[in-house]
């Protein structure tokens, strides 16, 4: 009974962390980059794009295919750190709770 009490309780203060983790994920943005920072993209934590910024020397219509490029590019990269960021947030948050491989919480 006690154990299940204390259980109870750790799944009460997990709730609540994931609770906060999503209003904290809600204001993150991450940027990403290529082309050596001509093209920067920036996500929401959600994984929704924000902003696209390019560099002007970028728009010329001879090289629409390369900016294409680099805009993919630079999501990518938004994307990967923001999957970093999130995996990392989800660590803090389990804060020693065992879970199960391949659990994600969001």
């Amino acid at each position: 009974m006690k154990d299940l009490m204390g259980m109870m309780k750790q799944v009460g203060q997990m709730q609540a962390r994931v609770q906060q983790m999503q209003e904290e994920l809600a204001a993150l943005e991450i940027d990403g980059q290529s082309g050596g920072g001509l093209v920067k993209v920036t996500l929401s934590g959600k994984g929704d794009m924000k902003k696209v910024r390019i560099d002007p020397s970028l728009a010329k219509a001879e090289e629409v295919e390369i900016l294409e490029d680099l805009i993919v590019a630079a999501a990518s990269d938004a994307k990967a750190k923001l999957d970093a960021t999130l995996q990392s947030k989800m660590q803090e948050m389990a804060g020693g709770l065992p879970l199960p491989p391949g659990m994600k919480l969001f």
